[in-house]
């Protein structure tokens, strides 16, 4: 705990319980936070950490157990009066209006002004205020939030919680959307915000190196129960995941031994993107783990998905196992042995109301039907046939995939590529919202596949996980190659270096 922190706690949670219907998610949970204190909530995906956010802010009732904030007993409070009592919340999905302006975002129910006549000039001032507390000093509070990056919103999200004088934040998977740059300066903000303003801070993340680096304490729950609180240093990275998921697991970026490239199995000769100058060039060898590094914005999605055809390309060439793709047709690329893992699965990659079978065998239909009919029996047969490899935990076949976790979701969608025989899998942020545990699964089953002769790109703006599995890595910046790096080269360092780095014109 930081020096300054206060020794009584601001925020208890005491013996708490809380069921949906017949399942309990929450049993007998306890927890403290401290004023100018980081503690972070560590658990696997469905151990309760969502519902124990829902149930400080007022989101949901606890059915037992205490509530209190500076030692009073709050009850149950409503969203409203949680706020009152300064609960504050910075979500991963951000609440800001996108085509509203900055400033009435941050004054959202409280512009100033009378008679329904806001006051402009005040109005302009309290933003203003409000955006240097965390540092926005150039942000025009004018602007309408959809003109922002995804990072400077962040931090207006942040001020518009400040601004409500909160001194409880919680951070909710802040820096999923984040590059690895605005995820180290929102880091820093956070550490200013407990120092300079005395706050308690929760923080929620699935990325261990954050918790290290921020938390002064951990608390971690597994299946909806209290298993432990301790001070950061007490852990270990292994003692963390093995009291977050209950097991031992030997190393969550698996060792690849003997590891042997086969032949080319995809070339990309020349590829522009629209409006970029830039050529890409790049090869996948057979049992290759290729990664795509760069900031947010560098191109990467673009290129996987120029790739596929399912973004448009200006110029370039494709050959995949030594055959010309035609560009802009995802179903060539799908016939010709590329499986796309988009990077959005809510939005992109499942869908939601059909079945774990239905969503596995999308992709090809032709494999699993006869005269146009599809048949049941062949599509159980082969979903059950890939479960194995893929470590998927389910009941039924027909269950619908909503009902699975993140983590087991992009194993369904791993599945679909895997029913079409893909020969080059395009990996676009592979482990987005997903747990420690389903993080180890998918990356031994990517290191797996690659070993059974696949070509495997993995597009990451997780550094560790770009260096812990693969084999080159390939920077971009401005949709154009900056730099390549042999892993026994690649650090975070060398990455970022490149990452900020001009790339190379057509014509040099």
């Amino acid at each position: 705990m930081d020096t300054t922190a206060s020794t009584t706690p601001l925020v208890q949670l005491s013996h708490v319980t809380k069921s949906f219907g017949p399942v309990q998610v929450l049993k007998d949970v306890s927890l403290e936070m401290y004023r100018g204190e980081v503690l972070c909530l560590a658990g696997e995906n469905g151990a309760g950490k969502s519902t124990l956010i829902k149930i400080l802010t007022g989101a949901i009732p606890r059915d037992s157990g205490e509530y209190r904030i500076d030692g009073q007993d709050v009850g149950s409070p409503s969203p409203a009066q949680a706020r009152e009592l300064g609960v504050g919340v910075v979500y991963q999905e951000l609440s800001l209006l996108p085509e509203v302006s900055v400033e009435e975002n941050l004054l959202m129910g409280r512009l100033p002004g009378r008679g329904g006549v806001v006051n402009k000039r005040d109005l302009r001032a309290r933003a203003i205020k409000m955006l240097e507390r965390v540092g926005l000093n150039r942000v025009d509070p004018g602007t309408l939030v959809s003109g922002l990056p995804v990072a400077t919103r962040q931090m207006v999200e942040i001020a518009k919680v400040l601004g409500a004088d909160a001194r409880i934040v919680i951070f909710d998977e802040p820096t999923t959307s984040l590059s690895e740059e605005d995820a180290r300066s929102l880091l820093q903000l956070i550490n200013r915000l407990k120092k300079e303003e005395n706050v308690a801070v929760l923080y929620v993340t699935h990325r261990l190196e954050e918790i290290f680096e921020i938390g002064d304490r951990i608390t971690v729950l597994r299946d909806g129960q209290f298993i432990t609180t301790a001070p950061t240093d007490q852990f270990t990275h292994d003692t963390l995941i093995r009291s977050m998921v209950g097991r031992q697991i030997e190393a969550l970026y698996p060792k690849r031994e003997h590891k042997q490239f086969g032949k080319t199995l995809l070339s990309v000769q020349g590829l522009r993107l629209p409006g970029s100058p830039y050529p890409i060039n790049l090869e996948v060898h057979a049992g290759e783990i290729v990664g795509l590094g760069g900031l947010v914005g560098a191109g990467r999605t673009e290129t996987v998905r120029a790739i596929f055809g399912a973004d448009p390309l200006v110029a370039g060439k494709i050959l995949v196992d030594g055959k010309p793709l035609r560009p802009g047709s995802p179903a060539q690329a799908v016939k010709a042995g590329l499986g796309l893992l988009t990077e959005d699965r809510k939005e992109m990659g499942i869908l939601k109301d059909l079945s774990i079978r239905e969503n596995v065998t999308l992709a090809d239909l032709s494999a699993v039907s006869r005269l146009e009919v599809i048949l049941r029996r062949r599509e159980v047969s082969l979903v059950t046939s890939l479960v194995p490899r893929l470590r998927l935990k389910y009941h039924s076949t027909e269950q619908p995939i909503s009902s699975l976790s993140g983590g087991n979701q992009q194993k369904v969608l791993l599945s679909r590529w895997l029913a079409t025989k893909a020969k080059v899998l395009l990996l676009d942020e592979p482990t987005k919202g997903v747990d420690v545990g389903a993080k180890a699964d998918i990356y031994t089953i990517i290191g797996d596949l690659a070993a059974q002769g696949l070509g495997i790109i993995v597009v990451s703006s997780y550094l560790p996980e770009l260096l812990g599995i693969c084999d080159r890595v390939i920077v971009l910046h401005d949709f154009g190659v900056t730099g390549e790096l042999p892993i026994e080269e690649a650090t975070e360092e060398a990455v970022l270096q490149l990452a900020s780095s001009a790339p190379v014109p057509a014509n040099a």
